[in-house]
């Protein structure tokens, strides 16, 4: 038997529209939509531009994508949205959206976590939540509305992240799907709800968050008026891990334990799967996090700025090279010239990506890359070594073996990036599928249909689907041993 279900992946540059075919064991994609995605400027209630994201779009790129599927004859049985973590709307007693949809890269988070620590302490924190601390979470970004414009939480009844946002337009369910609830840093890492003491001492009322639901929970059927409209009377919207690594950490293509993974895209994931929560000590000195994960699992991991780097330096080259170009160029420059520590502040959201990995090389004393080669080099040697700092200290606080590295999502097209991963780290490197994310949107609504029984019988099939690579470590004539040497010198 044959079951077809619709996967929805937005990512903070593009987003598409995945369908997924299982028979006979095997999982065929075809993409049906793809748009882009993009940070736009909008004036904020003080009348400055800020940085948001346009969800009326991606929710009419969802419907046009709705469209096509029926438009092609793909009869699917349910659909799944996931999309980027810690973003939110509120919605106020119209079931309007109150305020900007603001987007996590904006600047107006900076210090904001210092003020927080002064509420609650760090370590305090870190023992209730399990989450790393970034400046991009949720409960700084509701800390500074709860400071600077206070009406707008006065004014709101609803909080939905951005995933849960789109579930409401499409089935009128609110809902707080666990997985992207987990990174708020508002979620009791115990009780897995809202931190009620949390709440208290920010001065967030509790009425308008919706109790965490599973990944796997089916919210329904579409609006009465989009069946009608989109004549999908039968589509089932389910809620996979609405978070993009969760859905993408459920696609890894093993049922062993002793793995570590990177979800590679925007972002590098780096970490393992657990079946509790670590909130050691030294979890909280390396500011590990624990994320929710599918089916009872946790997510221990450490974000890494990942691709975003390299993604921006092509943007400022008026995307003059392709990935690909800019990767031979790469090749060609001689290793370890110049480093970087990819989690930089400066690296977030900086007006000239080019200029701040140039001002950071300046500043450490190191040769300043100019040519794109040289760049980009640059960028894919500090994320290999990025990658083996966090392995060391992942093998320092977790009781978990760990003998390779599995690597999904877009970066697993970046070879080279590959190799330098397994020889700067040591371990083997199976690298694919790339459309993890959205398989593992998948798998889980598989799951809730039925058609798989378990995480386990998913993987398998995943494993069976897909072109998984396979990376030996390799030491270039010491330049690895050299090249890490170098990176410790840092600042970092």
């Amino acid at each position: 038997m044959q079951s077809r279900a619709l996967a929805v992946d937005i990512g903070a540059s593009s987003g598409r529209l995945i369908s997924g075919l299982l028979k006979e064991n095997i999982l065929e994609l075809s993409e049906i939509h793809r748009f882009d995605n993009q940070i736009i400027k909008k004036e904020d209630a003080a009348g400055l531009k800020e940085d948001c994201w346009d969800l009326a779009k991606l929710y009419r790129e969802i419907l046009v994508g709705l469209e096509k599927s029926k438009a092609n004859s793909v009869a699917a049985e349910s659909i799944g949205i996931d999309t980027w973590a810690v973003d939110f709307v509120l919605l106020d007693q119209k079931e309007e959206i109150v305020g900007q949809p603001v987007a996590y890269r904006s600047a107006r988070t900076n210090g904001q976590m210092e003020k927080v620590f002064k509420l609650i302490p760090q370590a305090d924190l870190y023992q209730k939540t399990g989450i790393q601390f970034l400046q991009i979470n949720t409960i700084y970004q509701l800390a500074v509305l709860k400071e600077k414009f206070p009406e707008q939480l006065a004014k709101a009844v609803s909080f939905l992240m951005i995933p849960d946002y789109f579930n409401y337009l499409l089935t009128g369910q609110k809902t707080n799907e666990y997985t992207n609830a987990s990174t708020t840093q508002l979620i009791n890492v115990k009780s897995k709800t809202w931190d009620q003491e949390i709440l208290n001492k920010l001065g967030i009322k509790k009425s308008i968050f919706e109790e965490p639901i599973a990944a796997g929970k089916s919210l329904g059927k579409l609006k009465a008026k989009l069946r009608q409209k989109l004549e999908l009377a039968e589509l089932q919207v389910i809620a996979p891990a609405t978070h993009d690594t969760g859905s993408a950490i459920a696609a890894v293509p093993t049922n062993s334990k002793d793995y570590a993974y990177i979800s590679s895209g925007t972002w590098s994931l780096m970490g393992i799967e657990t079946d509790s929560a670590i909130c050691s000590e030294n979890a909280l000195k390396y500011n590990f996090t624990n994320e929710g994960g599918v089916y009872g699992t946790n997510r221990f991991l450490k974000n890494i700025m990942g691709l975003w780097l390299i993604q921006e330096v092509k943007k400022e080259l008026n995307n003059k090279y392709s990935f690909a170009e800019l990767v031979s160029l790469a090749k060609k420059t001689p290793a370890f010239r110049s480093l970087i520590n990819p989690n930089d502040n400066s690296f977030l959201n900086p007006p000239s990506m080019i200029q701040a990995i140039q001002e950071y090389c300046s500043n450490s004393q190191q040769p300043v890359p100019e040519q794109p080669g040289e760049l980009a080099r640059c960028i894919f040697e500090s994320l290999a070594c990025q990658y083996k700092q966090v392995l060391l200290e992942l093998n320092e606080v977790a009781d978990q073996k760990i003998t390779k590295l599995h690597i999904i999502g877009g970066g697993v097209q970046n070879e080279f990036l590959n190799q330098l991963t397994a020889n700067i780290t040591g371990l083997e490197v199976y690298a694919g599928p790339i459309e993890a994310t959205a398989i593992g949107n998948l798998i889980v609504q598989y799951i809730t249909l039925g058609r798989l029984s378990s995480l386990a019988e998913a993987r398998e099939i995943v494993s069976n689907s897909f072109t998984i690579k396979h990376y030996q470590p390799a030491d270039l004539s010491g330049n690895n041993a050299a090249g890490w040497q170098k990176f410790l010198t840092l600042q970092i």
